[in-house]
C-alpha cells in the first residue's frame, strides 16, 4: 500500500502516512456522471399548474342554432355576462392547453453500489495529476493527494487559512475562482443563474474544530466531512479530478471501509 507525506501548516514535511485501497480505484468516468446527475436531479423542484385553474367558472356551451360559435360561455349578468367565453384555452382566465403536470417525476435513481464505486472512483482521481490539471486547477505540489497535519482542522480565521494555502502553493486556485467569474444572459440570467464561478478546492476533515467557519468565506473553496463525501463534490459537473486538500485523520478513517471501500 503506497504512502503519501503529511505536510505541516508550513507546508514542511511530517512524515507519511498509508493510503488507503479506495486510491487505486479505476476512473470510471460513466458511473461518475451517473451519480453527479442523480444527485442533482433530487434538487429539481417539481412543475405543475392547479388542476383546477381555468375550470372554476359556469360557462357552458350554448350549443347550435344561436349564430354563436359553441365555445363555452359564463351565464348569468353583470360585467361577466353571458357574452363573455370561459374555460376553453383559446379564452381570457381559460385553462392551459397542455399544461405541466407536477405527477412528472424528475428523480433520477442509481443503485447504492453504483453510487459508492462512483466515490470512490472520484475520490481516486483526486490523486492523479492529470486529471487535477485538466480541469484546470492550479496547484505547485508535485505529489498528490495533498494530505496536511489535523491542525488545520482547528484553524480559526480565514487569514490563518490563506497563509497555509499559500505554505501549500493552492492560493492561486482560490484566485481563479474569484476572478474567473462569467456572467450568463438569457434565461439562466432570468432565473437567478446570472453567475458562472469556477470551482475551488475542497478541504475534506474528519472534525470541525474552527475550519469550516475560517474557510467557508473563501471563493469557490468547500469543508465537508469524509464520511458525507459525495460525487458532485469530489466531480463538479461530472468532471473528476477536484483539487482537494485531506486531513491526515480523514486519509486515516478512508481505510475503514467507508463507502464500500475494503
Amino acid at each position: 500500500m503506497a504512502s503519501v507525506k503529511v505536510l505541516s501548516l508550513d507546508g514542511e514535511s511530517k512524515g507519511t502516512v498509508k493510503l488507503a485501497s479506495i486510491f487505486e480505484t479505476p476512473l470510471r468516468r460513466d458511473i461518475i456522471r451517473r451519480a453527479v446527475l442523480a444527485q442533482q436531479s433530487a434538487g429539481y423542484q417539481r412543475k405543475g399548474v392547479d388542476p383546477r385553474a381555468g375550470k372554476r367558472t359556469s360557462a357552458e356551451s350554448w350549443g347550435v342554432g344561436h349564430g354563436r360559435s359553441r365555445i363555452p360561455r359564463r351565464k348569468g349578468g353583470g360585467y361577466q355576462s353571458a357574452q363573455h367565453a370561459a374555460f376553453a384555452p383559446s379564452t381570457v382566465g381559460g385553462r392551459r392547453t397542455h399544461p405541466p403536470e407536477s405527477a412528472k417525476n424528475p428523480l433520477e435513481r442509481i443503485n447504492k453500489k453504483e453510487r459508492r464505486l462512483a466515490i470512490r472512483s472520484a475520490i481516486a482521481a483526486t490523486a492523479r495529476s492529470d486529471l487535477v490539471k485538466a480541469r484546470g486547477h492550479i496547484f505547485t505540489s508535485e505529489e498528490l493527494p495533498l494530505v496536511v497535519e489535523d491542525k488545520l482542522q482547528g484553524l480559526q480565521t480565514t487569514v490563518e487559512v490563506k497563509a497555509v494555502f499559500e505554505a501549500l502553493g493552492i492560493w492561486g486556485d482560490v484566485l481563479r475562482s474569484k476572478t474567473g467569474v462569467k456572467i450568463r444572459g438569457g434565461a439562466a440570467r432570468r432565473r437567478g443563474r446570472k453567475y458562472r464561478r469556477p470551482v475551488g478546492p475542497l478541504i475534506v476533515i474528519s472534525e470541525d474544530k474552527g475550519i469550516r467557519r475560517a474557510a467557508g468565506n473563501l471563493s469557490g473553496v468547500n469543508i465537508e466531512y469524509v464520511t458525507k463525501l459525495n460525487a458532485e463534490l469530489l466531480a463538479p459537473g461530472t468532471h473528476p479530478g477536484r483539487l482537494t486538500l485531506w486531513t491526515k485523520s480523514a486519509i486515516t478513517q478512508l481505510g475503514k471501509g467507508l463507502f464500500g471501500s475494503e
